[in-house]
Formats: C-alpha cells, sequence, structure tokens
C-alpha cells in the first residue's frame, strides 16, 4: 500500500487533501483510481487509512476510513551528527539510516572534511537530501520524516548534542569494546542519542578530545577499520536490535 505525508493543515475532520508533486505522481505514475486505498501520515507519527475519493489535476481527495498510530518509531531517538562525505554517500547515509530509524541527521564540517560547501551549495544540497529522507520514510513506512539540517560546524554540533543523553563517538583508537557493549546495553527507553561519525580521514585528535570534554563517550566499533558510510550503519543498527519494541 502506498504512502504519502501531508502537513496538519491538508487533515480535515473526514478528508485529507494531497497537494503538489503527490498529485502527478498518485494520477501519472502509481495511475491510481477513485476507491482504491492508501496510507497518508502526518509526519508525526499518525496514519491514516483513506480512499480516493477525487482526483483532479491540482489535488486528490482521500476520504478518511481509519485513523490509529503505527508505532514504527524507535523508543529512543538517534541524532546522526556526520561529517561531510566525498561524492555522493551522503545521499546513501541518509537513506540508510532513515531506514535503519535515525531521528534526524545533522550534517557537519570537521578539520579533515574535503568538501567545502557554501552557502547556496549548502541549500541545494540540503533540499536534495530531505528529498532522499522523505522518500526513504515513504518506502520504510516511518511515521515521521526525519529532518536532514543545514550543514553546521563541528564546534556548533558539539553544542547541539549538549542538549542531548548520551552522546557516542566511535574512534578508530578506542580499544575496549567491553566499555562500549556497556554503554550501548544501557540505552534505554525515551533517550536522546548522539552518534558522531567522521569523514574519510577520520576525526583529528583534538575533535575526539573536544568532544570528550563535551560528554561524549568515545567508543570502538570492532578491530577493523569502517568507512563513513559504514560506521553510522553499523553502530545504528546495533541501537534498533536493542531498542525495538
Amino acid at each position: 500500500m502506498y504512502r504519502f505525508f501531508v502537513e496538519g493543515n491538508q487533515i480535515g475532520e473526514d478528508s485529507i487533501s494531497i497537494t503538489g508533486t503527490d498529485v502527478n505522481h498518485i494520477k501519472n505514475v502509481l495511475r491510481m483510481r477513485v476507491g482504491e486505498t492508501v496510507l497518508i501520515s502526518d509526519g508525526k507519527d499518525r496514519e491514516y487509512t483513506c480512499s480516493i475519493s477525487e482526483l483532479s489535476d491540482e489535488e486528490v481527495i482521500a476520504k478518511i476510513e481509519d485513523v490509529n498510530g503505527p508505532e514504527r518509531e524507535l523508543s529512543v531517538r538517534v541524532t546522526l551528527f556526520q561529517a561531510l562525505p566525498k561524492g555522493d554517500k551522503m545521499e546513501t547515509i541518509i537513506q540508510k539510516m532513515v531506514e535503519l530509524g535515525a531521528y534526524e541527521i545533522v550534517p557537519v564540517s570537521t578539520k579533515r572534511c574535503v568538501v567545502k560547501l557554501d552557502d547556496k551549495k549548502a541549500g541545494k544540497k540540503t533540499e536534495r537530501w530531505n528529498a532522499i529522507s522523505l522518500s526513504a520514510a515513504k518506502q520504510s513506512k516511518r511515521g515521521i520524516v526525519p529532518k536532514v539540517t543545514t550543514p553546521v560546524s563541528y564546534k556548533m554540533a558539539l553544542e547541539q548534542a549538549k542538549e542531548l543523553d548520551l552522546i557516542l563517538i566511535p574512534y578508530e583508537n578506542a580499544e575496549d569494546m567491553n566499555y562500549t557493549r556497556e554503554i550501548i546495553e544501557g540505552i534505554h527507553k525515551d533517550m536522546t542519542i548522539g552518534v558522531f561519525i567522521g569523514p574519510e580521514g577520520g576525526f583529528a585528535p583534538e575533535e575526539v578530545e573536544a568532544a570528550v570534554i563535551a560528554g561524549a563517550k568515545e567508543i570502538t566499533l570492532g578491530r577493523r577499520i569502517l568507512r563513513t558510510e559504514t560506521a553510522g550503519m553499523a553502530l545504528m543498527s546495533t541501537i534498533m536490535f536493542l531498542n525495538e519494541e
């Protein structure tokens, strides 16, 4: 069953108005007809089972048949602070992290980042990244669409992370796996967690030190060195597995 996201002001008492690019997708790509069933989410973990009642070039009206909270979200909220990688790796990272249950993704500019974005490029990239998040949220039937913020400095990222319950920074020089297991197994319901992942060249030692001073837990992901596009997914998968209800 196909899923679409709408804003709260598009939801009426008995029906929901679908506008924008989804109209063309419903009519001309999916070739859906009046009477067919769709799932519509308000982006806040509330799901509506609807049947299409009207189709026009500008709007699709869907009659609300049932309302429920699908509870597809994790019991913890994980924010990924991802150092800007080269090429299109960020797109893959966003797609997979949304599928795995990340709550928010914050691109970060670190000392060893090769990619440098000015305001204009950052704006276009952020728009593209949020479109990828929306698509991944639809595919994985998420109750929300995780936000991808505009890129921030490493210093600003640490300031944001201080508001969270737990900050994790995987580092290739960390060695104590038992300590890592203890930290991850200690994650419990309703916690907010920040995960810092470095770029291709890793974090500079002074960046790791700054994170620890800010309250981060330095952990290991094993004896193998993981790529920047793999590390976040590996940790997110573990958190998801231990906190899925």
